[in-house]
């Protein structure tokens, strides 16, 4: 009983489709964005209250709701930006959410995955939004700006050389910012549904580094957004998880990582992993500890990992060139929530241990994760 728990505190059943949940920042209350069976969007908003979940509103639009964050939000209004299914891209006010205080086809369709950086940080660049979507592109977005994307990232359409046919945009799954640690330098990472997993420098527009992987990207993160990269979670298909050291780049290599294998199997109440690899669907750092971050599972489970680095972060390649040295990866928890897919996931920016996730079995839960203050 020494290392940490993950206990579920309370839940809600919901008659529609769960995509996404967010706490709203400095409350108890938190989001959960869905779609219903006519394919409306709903917003519902809860709030904790003593033992219970009392709902707060909800708000229903005409296209169905994919993903949310508050990341380019102030502290003072906590406007939520939102991506739909039919592309659109929305930042509500939660006081008066009827009219969108920002509103404009951002995409051609669905839009997957979004982030945004710079509504609470300080000397970190501006508030931005970034967007990925079906028909392949990645779009920056600086809502004071008007309704264009301040950055475009939309691959052009290629030949097969073989075939002479068209290749199909790749979907793009995941978009993370990084590397935003004073007002010039800002990356995003971008993932996609063939395992495609790049770099884009904001400053310089273009790609810093590219790689494939064996599976479809599901997500990525930085452990801190707002400070130089130092490590990146890339979580895949078919139980992929891999964290990158992202403090030293090879002309070559690129960035060293290390994978887990396991990661999407099953844990039985022995502690035993068995079964088929599932898929990976998120990954989230603790707020109050970089080096900690949870994994949503398929097999309805929850993962609770800590990085231990090595003793020298870097180390002289046979080329001459440093390259980046790993340290080793330890589950410290594994439990089963659900006998759906765990794929959303949401820490309280300020309350330690206190979570929410949703999944496909229509319900949103509150967790509670102990003793994450005696992790070294």
């Amino acid at each position: 009983m020494d290392k940490p728990q993950i206990i579920e505190h309370m839940n809600q059943s919901v008659n529609y489709t769960i995509y996404d949940c967010k706490w709203i920042p400095c409350s108890a209350k938190f989001v959960v964005l869905g779609s219903k069976p006519n394919y409306t969007g709903i917003l519902d908003i809860y709030e904790l209250n003593e033992n219970k979940l009392e709902k707060v509103k909800t708000v229903e639009k005409k296209n169905a709701f994919k993903c949310g964050t508050f990341g380019a939000a102030s502290l003072r209004n906590r406007h939520i930006a939102v991506g739909d299914f039919n592309g659109r891209l929305q930042v509500l006010d939660l006081e008066r959410p009827e009219i969108a205080v920002f509103n404009v086809e951002a995409h051609s369709t669905i839009v997957n995955t979004i982030d945004a950086i710079g509504g609470k940080q300080m000397d970190c660049g501006a508030p931005e939004i970034v967007t990925g979507s079906r028909d392949g592109s990645v779009k920056v977005w600086d809502i004071r700006q008007g309704n264009a994307p301040v950055v475009d990232i939309t691959p052009s359409d290629q030949s097969d050389e073989s075939t002479g046919k068209i290749q199909t945009k790749r979907d793009c799954w995941a978009v993370a910012f990084g590397d935003s640690y004073n007002n010039e330098e800002r990356i995003v990472a971008a993932g996609y549904d063939n395992g495609d997993l790049k770099l884009f420098d904001l400053r310089q527009l273009s790609i810093r580094w590219e790689t494939t992987l064996k599976n479809g990207v599901c997500s990525i993160e930085f452990d801190r957004r707002d400070i130089p990269m130092n490590k990146m979670v890339v979580t895949t298909l078919e139980g992929g998880l891999l964290v990158y050291d992202m403090r030293t780049q090879h002309p070559t290599q690129g960035f060293a990582y290390l994978e887990e294998r396991n990661a999407g199997r099953s844990v039985g109440s022995n502690g035993v992993i068995s079964g088929p690899k599932a898929t990976v669907w998120c990954a989230r750092h603790l707020p109050q500890n970089r080096d900690v971050f949870v994994t949503g599972g398929g097999t309805g489970s929850l993962r609770l990992w800590s990085y231990e680095y090595p003793g020298k972060r870097l180390k002289e390649s046979t080329d001459g060139f440093n390259e980046g040295a790993m340290g080793s990866l330890h589950m410290l928890q594994a439990t089963t929530v659900s006998t759906q897919p765990i794929h959303c996931f949401d820490w309280h920016p300020d309350k330690q241990g206190l979570s929410i996730c949703g999944a496909f079995d229509q319900t949103v839960r509150v967790l509670v994760t102990t003793k994450l203050n005696l992790i070294n």
